[in-house]
């Protein structure tokens, strides 16, 4: 008699998500080079060959850590949806910062930014070859969207100090430490529209100043 196929477990993807949390939060602590299986298995309270079976080897491991930390903080791809549409730029960013909001409602932890941070700063033997590259196109993205906003040139370094006063709060709230109490568990605990509008209106009103500034500084 022939016999069916096995089933997947149906405790395998919380398994294996167990398994990418605990290993995110201890390479963020450790790094690539001192963050070995054992170590995470003992923090995920699971075996050594559940590692191999979800990931093949720890360099597996580690890939799946890195990808899913890019996928949480901002995916390339919804930026690059959103920034090369058709929508008025102001439309662009709104969407934009809906989208963080809408991730960052969804409860992650944060290990995803020090993770990420380390491999661009100083890449291990596994570091991808696209995220340096990656984390270039991003910044461009950006400063092409606040381009359009602002009316600044893209090359000025003017975008680049936007970039980072636009996108501090999304940061906050995207990899910040989840709590009981403090201001960024009360933030996340209002209505997402309310929390969206008020980025949108700080992130656009401060773009258009700067922009304003520098008209009036290249006219004068």
């Amino acid at each position: 008699m022939a016999t069916s196929p096995r089933e997947p477990r149906k405790d395998g993807e919380a398994t294996r998500t167990r398994i990418l949390e605990a290993a995110g939060e201890l390479f963020a602590a450790l790094g690539h080079a001192d963050t070995s299986n054992k170590a995470v298995a003992a923090k995920a309270e699971v075996d050594l060959a559940s590692i191999n079976y979800h990931f093949g080897s720890r360099n597996g491991l580690y890939q799946a850590v890195l990808e899913e930390a890019r996928r949480r903080f901002l995916d390339i791809a919804d930026l690059q949806r959103i920034t090369r549409s058709a929508q008025p730029a102001a439309e662009k960013l709104r969407e934009l910062v809906e989208l963080v909001v809408r991730k960052a409602s969804r409860g992650r932890e944060s290990w995803h930014l020090r993770v990420l941070a380390t491999e661009i700063l100083t890449p291990s033997s596994q570091s991808p070859t696209g995220l340096q590259t990656e984390a270039s196109l991003k910044l461009s993205l950006l400063k092409a969207l606040f381009s359009e906003i602002t009316a600044i040139p893209v090359d000025n370094p003017a975008l680049t100090r936007c970039v980072l006063c636009v996108s501090a709060p999304w940061a906050m709230l995207l990899i910040g430490p989840r709590g009981a109490s403090g201001a960024l568990q009360e933030i996340l605990g209002m209505p997402r529209d309310v929390v969206s509008a008020q980025l949108y209106s700080f992130a656009l009103a401060g773009l258009q100043e700067v922009g304003r500034q520098y008209a009036q500084r290249e006219s004068s």
